[in-house]
C-alpha cells in the first residue's frame, strides 16, 4: 500500500481510495465465526467458528477446501505461523492445538489452561506461541515440541488478546482488569503496564514501526508508543459500542477497527457451546479495496492524525474480526451475519459489486 500519492497539486491520503468493490461470502459455519487471519503468502483464509471447527478457503476463489476439527468447544483464536507451514487454534474447551497447514494434522495439543482459551499468537520468528484466557493466565510454549516455556504473571482478571512485537523481543497481553502489559521475551519482569482504558481489552495489534493499538468495551480504540508509556490517540468513544478487533496496515499508517453496537450485545446471547440449530448462514467476507465511496461499520483510521478516514459496509450484521491481507490489497470481517440471500451454498459462492 502507498503511503500517499499525488493527483494534480493535491496530496491525497491512501484510504481516499478505499471502498467495497466486491464481496466474497465464504459461509459454510455452522455457528458464528469469532475469527479469521490469512496465511502469508494470502493464497488461504483460515477462519474459527462456535461450532468448534476450523475451515479452510481459497482466498481468490472462496472454494472450501477443508474443515478441521478436534476441538470440543468453540474456536476462540486462530493464527498462522510466519512461514504459514503451521497454524494454531485457541478453545473453550482450554485447549491449544498447533496444526500442520498442509496435511491439517493436529502436531501438538497444549494442555496448561484451566478455562477458556481466548488469544493464541505466533512470534514472527515462529519459535515461540503465546496463549492466555479466562484463568488470568498467559502463557509461552516452544512451538517445535508443544511445552511450556514459561509463564507471565500479573494480570488479575482473564487475558483476552495478545500479540508479539515484529523483532519477536516483546509480546502484549490485554485483559478483563482494563490494563496492557508489555513484557520482554524470556524476561519474568513486566516491561511497562499500559492503562487508560475503562473497560475490558478486548484486542491488540502491533504495527511495524512500533505502534501498539489497544481495542476495549468501553468504546475506544487507543494508539499507544510502549517504550515511551505514551498513549498517542484515544479513537472513538463516542458511540456505545465493544470493540471487537484492529488490524494495522502493512505500513502502519492505517488501522482498521470493527466493533459491536451496545443495542446488539444486550439483544444477542452469545452461547459458549456449539449451536447446531443454527437454521442462518454465518459468514466471513472478503472486500476488495478499491475506489473511494462511503460506508459504515469497519473503520479505517489515520494513525498519523487520529482522524477516522473510511467507513466500509459489506455485513448486515455486526463485525467480530478483522484483518488485512499480507500485501494490504485486502480487508477481511468476518461475523455473525444473518444473510438470507446468501443462505444457499450456490449463492455463497457468488461475487457480488457493490458499485
Amino acid at each position: 500500500m502507498l503511503l500517499s500519492h499525488e493527483k494534480g497539486n493535491t496530496w491525497r491520503h491512501p484510504s481516499e481510495d478505499f471502498s467495497v468493490s466486491n464481496i466474497r461470502y465464504f459461509s459454510r459455519h455452522k455457528g458464528e465465526v469469532n475469527c479469521c487471519v490469512f496465511s502469508p503468502d494470502c493464497q488461504i483464509l483460515l477462519s474459527g467458528c462456535d461450532d468448534g471447527r476450523l475451515y479452510l478457503w481459497n482466498a481468490t476463489s472462496a472454494e472450501h477446501l477443508a474443515t478441521v476439527s478436534g476441538h470440543s468447544g468453540p474456536v476462540k483464536s486462530c493464527v498462522f505461523s510466519t512461514d504459514g507451514q503451521l497454524f494454531a487454534s485457541a478453545s473453550h474447551d482450554c485447549t491449544v492445538r498447533i496444526w500442520c497447514s498442509s496435511s491439517t494434522k493436529c502436531l501438538h495439543i497444549l494442555t496448561g489452561h484451566t478455562r477458556s482459551v481466548e488469544t493464541v499468537s505466533f512470534s514472527p520468528d515462529g519459535r515461540w506461541l503465546l496463549s492466555g484466557g479466562w484463568d488470568n493466565r498467559a502463557l509461552i510454549w516452544r512451538v517445535q515440541c508443544g511445552e511450556m516455556f514459561e509463564e507471565l504473571q500479573g494480570h488479575t482478571a482473564a487475558v483476552q488478546s495478545s500479540v508479539f512485537s515484529s523483532d519477536s523481543q516483546c509480546v502484549a497481553t490485554g485483559s478483563w482488569d482494563r490494563s496492557v502489559r508489555v513484557w520482554k521475551l524470556h524476561d519474568g519482569k513486566e516491561v511497562v503496564t499500559l492503562q487508560g482504558h475503562l473497560g475490558n481489552v478486548a484486542c491488540l495489534c502491533f504495527s511495524v514501526t512500533g505502534m501498539l493499538a489497544s481495542g476495549s468495551w468501553d468504546g475506544t480504540v487507543r494508539v499507544w508508543l510502549p517504550q515511551r508509556r505514551a498513549c498517542l490517540f484515544v479513537l472513538g468513544g463516542c458511540e456505545r459500542v465493544w470493540v471487537r478487533s484492529l488490524a494495522f496496515s502493512r505500513d502502519g499508517r492505517v488501522l482498521a477497527s470493527v466493533a459491536e453496537c451496545d443495542m446488539v450485545k444486550q439483544t444477542h446471547t452469545h452461547s459458549h457451546t456449539p449451536s447446531h440449530t443454527h437454521t442462518h448462514t454465518h459468514t466471513v467476507c472478503a472486500a476488495q479495496l478499491d475506489f473511494d465511496t462511503s460506508l459504515h461499520q469497519v473503520r479505517i483510521w489515520d494513525t498519523t492524525t487520529g482522524v477516522c478516514v473510511k467507513r466500509l459496509q459489506g455485513h448486515k450484521d455486526s463485525a467480530f474480526g478483522c484483518v488485512f491481507s499480507p500485501g494490504g490489497e485486502l480487508l477481511v470481517s468476518g461475523s455473525e451475519q444473518l444473510d438470507e440471500e446468501n443462505s444457499t451454498e450456490e449463492r455463497s459462492e457468488r461475487w457480488t459489486s457493490l458499485n
